[in-house]
């Protein structure tokens, strides 16, 4: 949940609004495959709800995404085929954006853009850090979300932390029909 805090923070209502307009949201069911190891992808996805696993041919599931995680942004940023196989863990709804539609977005409008890829890069660094910390075998003791929230990101991104949170609950909403 804390990296959709990071991208929901930096994005403004109209752009939630519009990931929730040109979105297609689909259900997933247990073990269904999303994303396969070296096939090219022409979607990014974020969580709705549920978890996924990532694994890698040969070595196995490599780390789970939770609620409010994209999936697919790293061919998003390269265009290179993805490098692992992502599967629902359980039933999943899932918002499936068109690699297109947001390229032709971020194209048309540049502040949007400029929003978008720097929430993706703030994204992209956690999932880095939390690599990292799990291959030197920290136990996450020394950097707890709360710490990282707290020590390492810039103010901009601090400040935003609580109206994210609410933007995704209205999008939630919104896509699932509750409330």
């Amino acid at each position: 949940m804390r990296n959709v805090l990071y991208i929901f923070g930096l994005l403004t209502d109209a752009d939630i609004d519009w990931m929730a307009r040109v979105g297609i949201r689909q259900r997933l069911k247990d073990g269904e495959i999303l994303i396969e190891q070296g096939k090219p992808i022409d979607s990014i996805i974020l969580l709705l709800e549920g978890q996924l696993s990532v694994a890698i041919r040969d070595v196995g599931i490599v780390a789970r995404r939770n609620v409010g995680e994209f999936v697919g942004e790293m061919s998003m940023v390269d265009s290179a085929p993805p490098s692992a196989t992502v599967a629902a863990e359980g039933e999943c709804l899932i918002l499936l954006l068109d690699k297109k539609i947001l390229l032709q977005k971020l194209t048309m409008d540049a502040p949007f853009g400029c929003r978008f890829y720097k929430a993706l890069a703030v994204f992209l660094a956690d999932r880095l850090r939390e690599t990292e910390q799990r291959l030197s075998g920290n136990d996450g003791q020394n950097l707890a979300a709360e710490a990282i929230l707290k020590d390492e990101l810039d103010a901009a991104i601090l400040d935003n932390v609580s109206m994210a949170g609410d933007r995704f609950d209205r999008m939630l909403r919104a896509l699932t029909g509750r409330g």
